[in-house]
């Protein structure tokens, strides 16, 4: 790897790597206006095609830039016309690549470095090679495309029950210091949504609250960790999609707010992220008609993204678009439209289109026809080009073994990890003191409830996890998936292995008020055996389990929250968490059962 190395810096070094920027912009005007010099001209020698290309984040299949697998090679066939992710590279000239773990991109960390290498290898090869700025959604709880032995953090919604900016920061930091070592520089993290809409459907526990403010701080503190650590954040998604009951990746929601809503409950925590210094913004493929009646979604909305977010907002760093594979921003218009349009609104980056071909020969024709000028791609082509300088990529894309080594799920960043996650477990409900359990008197305990599938990396099922905590901790654990929607036949199940027990522990997930889960805990209740409830996703589910005498809440049913909800349980931590977001009542909405701050400790 060294000698190719040397041998792709030196062939390159009249270009990139010898224009690298020393300087981040912001350490004065006079080496800004420097770098930039040294950049535009790395921009004037480029073709339009090549400058066509950089504008584009591509997903690729395999976990080797040159060799994956036939799967794989057949995958990028079928999507890209391409067999590898260098021949994508070679083809497109791509600026960016992002990371899935459907896509193979991402098995262990040493793997993920290796192919991060391979795509700079093929990047630098290129004439005028630019090396690819490599980024993914490393949010951490419910979505992370980078699983164990990387640490994973918490969500933000378990961050803000924590409620600590501190906590927040070291999860970002440690984070962003992970992906670096592993090739990857831009996190699209974290999620600036202020969740609103307890029946929002693609948000919610992803959002650190429903408090504007409480939510701008922690967007703010985790931009400092992930950015100190090299890593670009990018907060999304803008103009703010929490409060919604559509999911943008199969529909196109619109957000009712009115500007004045908009300005007191969605900007506060983009504000804080530009003033933190962020490094880019995602677009919501939403529609706001307060921001701008057109009907567009904002991620084609130049009202929206030039007009308040670049001028009212005062934001000049870069604006990558969310997926243009998803429906919300495919609706209006067709694939060949959508590209054109985002540039036309104020985009840097387009991400993700569902077929490259026709995204990067749409921007084409529309440049060399007249709608778009080369100027216009050039201005978008510097915000990303500063970025790589900022993160050192045009001075050394490459990592190393030993960085992985050194850096990935070292035994100091999971214990961080546990402690922060053991600061985040909510206790809502604690009647007549049953938590924390003790080994003497409820020695043997029932594992029951929900199962959904384990997010990215994380061991799994729920159940699973949870009771090997117990056990671990002394307790004797018996475990029973019973899953979302149990049968009746499942339940009878769990009601007659209920009576074997001491105590039972049930996991909810997304309980409403026709729920198979009701019934579950009302069977097990009726046995008279002490229920405890833990919420393996969003808190709101006490509202429709009044029996229960003991509700945790984790906010996630990832490995490491879950084990914390079991210390916390069984008494090895005291649960310090605090609802960020109000629960309402089951029988009548507009009433508050648990306010926000809510949470009982002992």
């Amino acid at each position: 790897m060294h000698t190719s190395r040397r041998t792709l810096l030196a062939a390159t070094a009249g270009a990139a790597a010898a224009l690298a920027a020393g300087t981040p912009a912001s350490a004065g005007t006079a080496t800004a206006v420097h770098d930039d010099k040294r950049l535009r001209a790395l921009i004037a020698r480029m073709t339009l095609e090549e400058k066509v290309g950089q504008l584009f984040v591509m997903r690729v299949y395999g976990h080797s830039a040159t060799e994956p697998d036939q799967a794989d090679v057949d995958a990028n066939l079928a999507e890209i016309g391409v067999r590898t992710a260098a021949e994508l590279i070679a083809k497109y000239r791509v600026g960016g690549i992002i990371y899935f773990g459907w896509a193979h991109n991402t098995r262990e960390p040493h793997q993920i470095a290796e192919l991060s290498n391979g795509i700079q290898r093929a990047a630098l090869a290129q004439p005028r090679g630019l090396p690819v700025l490599i980024s993914t959604d490393q949010e951490h709880g419910i979505v992370a495309r980078v699983g164990a032995p990387a640490t994973l953090f918490p969500g933000a919604m378990a961050l803000g029950a924590g409620g600590s900016r501190t906590d927040a920061r070291t999860a970002g930091r440690i984070g962003g210091a992970e992906l670096r070592a592993m090739g990857v520089r831009q996190d699209y993290a974290p999620v600036a949504d202020v969740n609103v809409n307890p029946a929002n459907p693609v948000i919610g526990v992803r959002s650190f609250g429903s408090d504007p403010e409480a939510v701008a701080g922690l967007v703010a503190a985790q931009v400092k960790g992930y950015q100190g650590a090299g890593v670009a954040a990018t907060s999304k998604h803008f103009p703010g999609h929490g409060d919604t009951e559509t999911d943008s990746h199969y529909g196109f929601p619109v957000i009712e707010h009115t500007e004045a809503q908009w300005e007191e409950l969605d900007a506060p925590p983009f504000r804080a992220a530009i003033a933190a210094g962020i490094d880019s913004i995602m677009t919501a493929h939403i529609m706001v008609p307060a921001l701008d009646p057109s009907g567009d979604p904002a991620t084609l909305s130049r009202p929206i993204l030039t007009g308040i977010l670049r001028e009212r907002l005062g934001y000049d760093g870069v604006v990558v678009t969310d997926s243009l594979g998803m429906e919300g921003v495919r609706t209006k218009y067709g694939d060949d439209r959508v590209p054109v349009l985002a540039l036309k609104a104020g985009v840097d980056q387009l991400l993700n289109p569902p077929k490259l071909d026709v995204a990067w020969n749409a921007v084409l024709a529309a440049v060399r026809g007249g709608e778009l000028t080369e100027a216009r791609l050039d201005e978008s082509i510097l915000r990303v080009l500063r970025l790589k300088a900022k993160l050192g990529l045009l001075k050394d894309p490459y990592v190393t073994g030993r960085g992985v080594d050194r850096t990935v799920g070292i035994p100091s960043h999971l214990k961080a990890a546990d402690r922060i996650a053991e600061r985040t477990t909510t206790l809502l409900v604690n009647s007549g003191g049953l938590l924390p359990l003790s080994r003497r008197t409820h020695r043997k305990v029932l594992v029951v409830g929900a199962d959904p599938a384990s997010p990215s990396g994380t061991t799994g099922p729920p159940t699973t996890v949870l009771g090997a905590a117990l056990t671990e901790l002394g307790f004797t654990a018996t475990v029973l998936s019973t899953g979302t929607a149990p049968s009746a036949a499942t339940i009878a199940k769990a009601v007659a292995a209920a009576q074997d027990v001491d105590a039972v522990l049930v996991g909810t997930y997304n309980v409403t008020a026709a729920s198979a889960q009701r019934t579950l805990v009302e069977q097990l209740l009726a046995t008279g055996r002490p229920v405890v409830a833990l919420a393996v996703r969003n808190p709101y589910d006490v509202a429709h389990l009044p029996g229960v005498k003991a509700y945790l809440a984790a906010y996630s049913w990832t490995d490491v929250e879950l084990r914390a909800a079991v210390r916390v349980l069984a008494g090895r931590a005291a649960p310090r968490g605090r609802l960020p977001v109000p629960v309402q009542r089951a029988d009548d909405p507009t009433r508050v059962l648990y306010p926000v701050g809510h949470g009982l400790t002992y």
